[in-house]
Order: structure tokens, then sequence, then C-alpha cells
């Protein structure tokens, strides 16, 4: 699909491809984490997988608690460069239902493809 939006925290990604007609929604959580404490490992594995999930979309919007989305970014620019073109923005947001975040992206990607002078693909 044409359209991806993320939503991270430090323990697991929302991950929703969509257009208009519609939805995939894919949920990743590192397989091994640690209780307490911040585990760099478990972060960089979730990030790996949030790439390895989008790396087909032509468009993808990253949203979530400011700290993360910036670790996200650092990461996709040192380990993954090929993916930073495809990724239209980054944008702190609390964390939403699923409705709530298809349509925060939907409103989005209508903005950042009308000023691109680009249509929305359906």
């Amino acid at each position: 699909m044409f359209h991806a939006v993320v939503h991270l925290d430090h323990h697991h990604a929302q991950v929703l491809h969509f257009d208009d007609h519609q939805v995939h929604a894919a949920d990743i959580e590192p397989q091994h984490r640690r209780s307490h404490g911040h585990d760099e490992a478990a972060e960089h594995a979730l990030f790996a997988a949030v790439c390895q999930a989008v790396q087909d979309t032509r468009e993808v919007l990253v949203t979530g608690s400011h700290p993360v989305i910036g670790q996200f970014r650092h990461y996709v620019e040192a380990h993954r460069p090929q993916l930073a073109g495809q990724i239209a923005d980054y944008r702190p947001a609390a964390p939403l239902s699923e409705g709530q975040l298809l349509a925060l992206a939907r409103q989005f990607f209508r903005a950042f493809d009308r000023l691109a002078g680009v249509p929305t693909p359906h």
C-alpha cells in the first residue's frame, strides 16, 4: 500500500498500512525485553521490525512520544538510511486508538500530498 502510519513507544509499535478502501493493522513487540530499565537491544529489535514492516511503503508517518520518535529517527538514519526518504514526517502524539490513528494519518497525508502537488492514490 502507498501509505502507512506507525505509533511507537519503547515497548510496542502499532503499524497501519492503508488506502481509501482498506486497512491492514499489525502490532509489533520485541521478542525479549527487560521488565525494568532501558533495554537498547530490545529497542533496536523493535525499530528493526518496524523498518521491515514499512520498507515497501512509499510514504510513512511516524508518531509517538517525542523521545522515542527521536530515537527511532536516529536509528533509521544510522542503520536504515535507505528508508529515511520514505518517512514523510515524525509527529509527537499521545497513544491513540486504531481509529484515531487512522484518522490522523488520513488527514496528514491529504495535506502532505496536496502540498507536494501529488494526488493521494486510492
